[in-house]
Order: C-alpha cells, then structure tokens, then sequence
C-alpha cells in the first residue's frame, strides 16, 4: 500500500456539516485536489455509512475498479474538498447528480 499525500491536510479540515458517516471518493478530489463532478448515493446496510460516492467525473472503469484510487472518508472530509455538495448531502437514496459545468450547481439525473 502506498502513503497518499493528500491536497487537504489533517489540521485544514474543518466541521461544515454534521456527522453522518462515511463514503468513497478517488483520489481524484482528495489527492489531485479535482472538484466533485459526479455524486451518487445508495442505500447501505452499514449505519456509519451514508451511502453517498464521489467522483471527479473523469475516472473511468479501470480507475474505479483500482482499490488504490478509492478510499473511505468521513462525509465532512470530501465537503471540505468541494463545499459545493453540501446543499445536496440531505437527498434520499437512489439520487444520482452531475455538476453543471462551470458552476457549484448539481443537477439530479435520478432520484
């Protein structure tokens, strides 16, 4: 396993939204510091999950299907990657957004 050096350090991550678990994101947002293109969330039967995945937009299969590229967060840790999400974290299961190009609005594909 190889050390990840991280665009956020520890001590930069501050509390904008309340504990609600965890969820993936790539290395895309946490390590090359890429903003969230792309968020899904699906139900989980771990509590401590929120179900919620974030992505770039630009990783494509074999990148995902890299454990390397993907890791567990706290929801909080991806929000201070991209605030822009946090209007959107209180959406139900099954929702399935894009970012809207050039701006800090998702658009919701499924829901």
């Amino acid at each position: 396993m190889t050390t990840k050096d991280f665009k956020l350090k520890a001590e930069e991550i501050v509390e904008l939204v309340p504990a609600m678990g965890g969820c993936f994101a790539t290395n895309k947002i946490t390590v090359e510091g890429m903003k969230v293109g792309y968020m899904y969330r699906e139900e989980s039967d771990e509590q401590m999950d929120s179900g919620w995945s974030f992505f770039s937009g630009t990783e494509d299969q074999e990148y995902v299907d890299n454990p390397d590229n993907l890791m567990i967060y706290n929801v909080n840790t991806i929000a201070n990657y991209d605030r822009a999400i946090i209007p959107y974290l209180d959406y139900p299961y099954g929702s399935e957004l894009e970012r809207v190009e050039g701006t800090d609005i998702f658009k919701l594909l499924t829901q």
